[in-house]
């Protein structure tokens, strides 16, 4: 049984999506547990390129099964337009998707609320993707979401729909905005409902089956760990836990089946939006790696903050998810410095801390110290083996390893599926 979860190690936009897409080629059912439309994985294959926001990725494998676990919230509108651009492609959905029903649903409120949020904090913004994801999380922990299930029966979804809106648009109004209604409100999602119903359907008892025949099952995490909402860097997270640990909540798998746990980072680092970044540069390093890495976000296209890897976060992140593997996408990049560097701890007030000890605030304080390595100036881009990197470059992957405490099994020097090297 081969049950291998992959996970972000930074702050997302690590190349998830190219060792999903290259992993799920001999997956049998691949999952997805947690975030919504505001994570982005983008998949380049014979079919072309794809920017997939909902669907897991591993469905571009004919053999694999693709499900959305009861942790994903759902915009229905994106959602809809994703089944679309899969179907256009040639890709059969029909009995290989399948979305669980306990899934709450992006209304058009939450989206509204997410922008005055930000707002009203002035300065002090979190930097959301502004997609309503904060607000529809907010409503599912406070008893107030509407779910999957609720669709599948009308006349309740127009009840609980009501008792929204009663509250909703009296907050709404406060704020001089426009008061929702509840009629085109049901119109848009019946609409839209019909054209993902066939899709519909709880996928534990269909993963569980995969799990008691000792198929290959991939679980795929949205975002990167630092975005976690409980040991990321609060608040300039997300809604949701991103953790191995949470693949319990989100889809039903007990932790005991996992045998692969892969953290994958880029070579370098970057963020997007607000929040603390330690290793971040503003010098001509740091446009060169947004300008080489084609640094734009793939959900909002807003520009990544670039900077050097931060092994002193990959560690924490290693710990506390259980690597058991790392990917290290991007490497590519990194083929025209003349040095590099590896931030290998933090300095705060002139002691050693580490990123478990510090909150946000504290986080921006810091001091990286770091360790300079000699660039490769050798092209890297395309090779497949190990063997055939620069000398430097593969002394920079085993300084990773030394760094991080977990051993790099897959090394990306591309976008294509067939970059990749596997050690």
């Amino acid at each position: 049984m081969a049950v291998t979860l992959i996970i972000g190690s930074q702050w997302g936009d690590e190349g998830k999506g190219k060792i999903i897409d290259y992993l799920s080629l001999s997956a049998d059912i691949v999952v997805r547990f947690h975030g919504g439309n505001n994570a982005g994985h983008t998949v380049i294959n014979d079919l072309g390129k794809f920017a997939m926001h909902l669907v897991p990725s591993g469905i571009f494998n004919p053999k694999a099964k693709a499900t959305i676990g009861n942790g994903v919230i759902i915009d229905l509108d994106v959602l809809v337009a994703e089944v679309k651009t899969l179907e256009k492609a040639g890709i059969k959905l029909k009995g290989r998707l399948f979305i669980s029903p306990r899934c709450n649903l992006i209304m058009p409120y939450h989206k509204i609320f997410d922008r005055i949020y930000e707002e009203a904090k002035g300065d002090k913004k979190t930097g959301t993707t502004a997609r309503g994801i904060g607000p529809t999380y907010g409503d599912k922990v406070s008893y107030s979401g509407i779910r999957l299930f609720d669709l599948l029966d009308k006349k309740l979804f127009q009840e609980k729909l009501k008792t929204q809106l009663l509250i909703k648009n009296k907050i709404l109004k406060s704020f001089n905005e426009k008061p929702l209604n509840q009629k085109e409100i049901e119109k848009t999602f019946f609409v839209a409902f019909k054209k993902i119903k066939p899709f519909v359907k709880e996928p534990f008892g269909i993963i569980h089956e995969s799990l008691e025949k000792k198929k290959h099952v991939l679980i795929e995490g949205a975002h990167g760990m630092f975005l976690d909402n409980d040991w990321g860097t609060y608040p300039y997270v997300t809604a949701t836990n991103i953790v191995s640990g949470n693949i319990t909540a989100g889809a039903g798998i007990s932790p005991k089946y996992l045998t692969k746990i892969i953290g994958v980072s880029k070579a370098y680092t970057t963020r997007v939006g607000f929040g603390p970044f330690p290793t971040e540069l503003f010098d001509k390093d740091g446009e060169t790696l947004t300008k080489r890495g084609n640094e734009f976000g793939t959900t909002t296209g807003r520009k990544r903050r670039c900077g050097w890897f931060d092994a002193e976060m990959i560690r924490f992140a290693a710990k506390i998810n259980g690597f058991t593997d790392i990917a290290i996408t991007k490497l590519d990049v990194l083929d025209t410095f003349d040095t590099i560097k590896i931030c290998t701890q933090y300095s705060l007030n002139g002691k050693t801390v580490r990123y478990e000890d510090l909150s946000s605030e504290m986080l921006k304080k810091v001091k990286p110290v770091y360790k300079t390595l000699k660039g490769w100036r050798t092209p890297t881009n395309g090779v497949k083996t190990f063997s055939k990197l620069p000398t430097k470059a593969k002394a920079y992957l085993r300084q990773l390893e030394k760094q991080i405490g977990v051993k790099v099994s897959f090394v990306s020097t591309g976008a294509e599926r067939e970059s990749i090297i596997v050690i």
